[in-house]
């Protein structure tokens, strides 16, 4: 069962949607989803629900501001946008939900997000799972998003971004494009926010993922508490959500099995200082 919700934030209202399993497990913390640079609650498709049915949680997804139903972002995106949403509109949906504690699933850049915002709040943060996400910038990730930027500026190719996001397509491809090749990525690593994560943290990547090499999830699993090596998908490319469901859910759902959930600190304890 989903239930619609909004989000009110200083710049504008979030599209949310809950999830409730069939079967609901006692005393376990709900999942919360952060999407990709060019994502939103539509695009993660039928995979929340499966998701929430397979681990028996709840599982929350919002559009972040910019995205989707969700309100346009008021100027251009920030080159701080992936520390932003830990600090601004991942709080405001966790406090207006009532979430005390939490497991976080982000994929791509939201794998990132997911990241910062679990150091952010160590004792909130049950466990941490990133799916095809960006430790650093890397020569494949540039070539990748050059190549899917010449597809949407063909003649009709914006109008695949605007059946998700509206009159705000556009943004949401500049936003993508112009950011991970600007100055400030150019040197970009996801390593002090990593080395704050104090959860159990499962990497999941594709073998055949065009955005980024193994390398990627290898140092995310490296920096962070849990397995030591990342979760490959097989003959799986960039979105495992949409190419291998049935196996990406699998791994999540044994993964959150083991975890026996006892960080038992407020969620709303204060973060730790930067």
């Amino acid at each position: 069962m989903a239930a619609v919700l909004r989000i009110d934030t200083a710049e504008g209202p979030l599209h949310a949607v809950r999830w409730s399993p069939q079967a609901a497990a006692d005393g376990v913390a709900p999942i919360v989803l952060l999407h990709d640079s060019l994502g939103c609650i539509a695009l993660w498709r039928d995979f929340p629900e499966r998701l929430a049915n397979a681990t028996r949680r709840e599982v929350i997804a919002y559009d972040r501001l910019g995205y989707g139903k969700s309100a346009p972002y008021p100027g251009p995106q920030p080159e701080s946008f992936i520390v932003d949403e830990a600090q601004h509109e991942f709080d405001a949906v966790r406090e207006q939900l009532n979430v005390e504690r939490f497991a976080l699933l982000g994929h791509s850049v939201g794998g990132s997000m997911a990241a910062v915002t679990a150091g952010r709040y160590p004792l909130a943060c049950e466990a941490l799972i990133t799916v095809a996400a960006q430790a650093f910038t890397e020569p494949r990730t540039l070539a990748g998003i050059r190549e899917a930027e010449r597809s949407f500026i063909e003649p009709g190719g914006l109008s695949r971004l605007a059946k998700y996001h509206g009159d705000k397509a556009d943004w949401v491809l500049r936003s993508w494009v112009d950011n991970w090749h600007s100055e400030a990525f150019r040197e970009w690593r996801l390593d002090d926010a990593l080395t704050r994560v104090r959860c159990p943290t499962l990497a999941i990547h594709g073998e055949l993922d065009e955005y980024g090499s193994r390398e990627q999830p290898a140092r995310i699993a490296a920096l962070t508490p849990g397995p030591s090596e990342p979760y490959l998908l097989t003959d799986c490319g960039h979105v495992p959500h949409r190419e291998c469901p049935e196996r990406l859910i699998g791994a999540i759902a044994a993964f959150l099995e083991t975890q026996p959930g006892a960080n038992t600190g407020s969620a709303f304890d204060h973060p730790p200082r930067s």
